[in-house]
């Protein structure tokens, strides 16, 4: 029988969804080939093909259509080094994260926290007509500006995190 998943393979259905298993319980590709009995450079080629097809429905999902939105960045690595504080704590890499309340997220990892980095990100991924919700960060100022019709902040410097539908506790949970 040809294989119904991989046009062109000529690998049993059998393997192809032993190698899926394989790759969803995240082995690598050098252990999959050996479980498998594939030379190695097949295993290689069918993960990046699994990998672009995931690649391809993230990318048809991801904008993300009319309804509430929260922003937040983060800051992810080592503990905190004695004597350097903040966001340019040393060893830290900033993650930019969307949430679209009760659906999905989008995550991306960035260079910096800038407005010039994190606009296009969100041109890109949210609708103009969304509401969003942001902490009270500097690089949020221009969405109206960009425009976006509803932003809404959470003042944490003021020991606000929610008031009402008013907060971003989805996406700093996340």
């Amino acid at each position: 029988m040809q294989n119904k998943y991989l046009y062109g393979s000529k690998i049993s259905c059998r393997k192809f969804r032993s190698i899926l298993r394989y790759f969803c319980l995240e082995i690598d590709a050098e252990k999959t080939s050996i479980l498998v009995n594939l030379n190695r450079n097949t295993t290689h080629r069918i993960f990046n093909k699994i990998r672009e097809r995931i690649a391809e429905i993230c990318e048809s999902e991801s904008p993300f259509e009319n309804g509430e939105i929260e922003l937040d960045e983060s800051y992810f690595g080592a503990r905190r080094v004695k004597g350097i504080r903040g966001r340019g704590a040393k060893g830290k890499i900033p993650v930019f994260g969307m949430l679209k309340r009760g659906d999905k997220v989008y995550t991306q990892i960035i260079n910096n926290c800038s407005m010039s980095e994190l606009m296009p990100i969100i041109e890109a991924q949210a609708n103009k007509d969304c509401i969003i919700y942001t902490d009270c960060f500097k690089s949020y100022n221009g969405l109206v500006d960009f425009g976006f019709k509803q932003h809404y902040r959470v003042k944490h410097s003021d020991n606000q995190f929610a008031d009402g539908r008013n907060h971003i506790n989805g996406i700093e949970n996340f």
